[in-house]
């Protein structure tokens, strides 16, 4: 490893973040570091601040994220956020939701490494996934979309009352501002920007929180799961009589 990409020591809030998963994610971060620059799904100059940047910055969502729920992370990617959360939060069941065969390989590389029993790896892109994987209570994502074109795929993946918790940056408010009128078409019934890990990680995280009401995703969603549905029957008839 050059010495621009190398990855320096987990810093003091790591084991406050992570507890008795700190040498897991310490490893998590070395393959991020090594297969995950070699594979490209992480450049060579965020190895420096790969703790600060990403790995800290997506752990301090479980602030944010109820007690004992089921996650899924739209376009997980490297796996962020949502290996660091399942690190973080061992009480969570998540569902790594990736749509790219080389970076679903390296997930479940990553899953088999660390032992990670809460978590499952799924391949697909979330508009396909309706109706095909059981509703979630908590959609997380990252640098996936703009917040409209985000909601559109991650709220549909819901049950009723459930949340999407987006990370953005600085743009959150606007993000949130601009998107309001499409979040209504998809169900929302509150939306607002909070901050997770104050005193742990500076600056804080910015996170979107979207609530749903009764119809996640709106009328086109249900429609699609009721689709799914019926396709279903029919497979598992079409079984039976066999």
């Amino acid at each position: 490893m050059t010495e621009a990409a190398e990855l320096p020591p987990a810093p003091e809030q790591a084991h406050a973040i992570f507890g008795d998963r700190l040498a897991d994610a310490v490893r998590y971060a070395e393959l991020l570091a090594d297969a995950g620059v070699r594979r490209g799904l992480i450049g060579p100059r965020e190895v420096p601040r790969l703790w600060e940047r990403h790995l800290l910055n997506c752990a301090v969502l479980s602030d944010v994220v109820p007690d004992g729920v089921s996650v899924c992370d739209v376009g997980s990617g490297a796996g962020l956020p949502g290996i660091p959360l399942a690190l973080a939060r061992p009480d969570l069941r998540i569902t790594l939701l990736e749509p790219l065969l080389r970076r679903t390989t390296f997930l479940e590389e990553v899953v088999a490494l660390l032992g990670l029993d809460n978590v499952t790896v799924v391949r697909g892109r979330a508009e396909e996934m309706i109706g095909h994987l059981p509703p979630v209570d908590v959609v997380t994502a990252r640098a996936v979309a703009p917040l409209d074109r985000l909601a559109g795929w991650g709220l549909p993946l819901l049950r009723p009352h459930g949340e999407m918790l987006a990370l953005k940056g600085d743009t959150a408010e606007d993000e949130l501002k601009a998107a309001r009128a499409a979040l209504s078409k998809l169900g929302a019934v509150d939306s607002s920007v909070v901050q997770a890990g104050a005193g742990l990680v500076d600056p804080p995280s910015t996170v979107v929180r979207v609530l749903v009401g009764e119809s996640p995703g709106g009328v086109r969603a249900a429609t699609r799961r009721a689709k799914a549905a019926r396709a279903n029957r029919q497979m598992q008839g079409g079984r039976r009589r066999r």
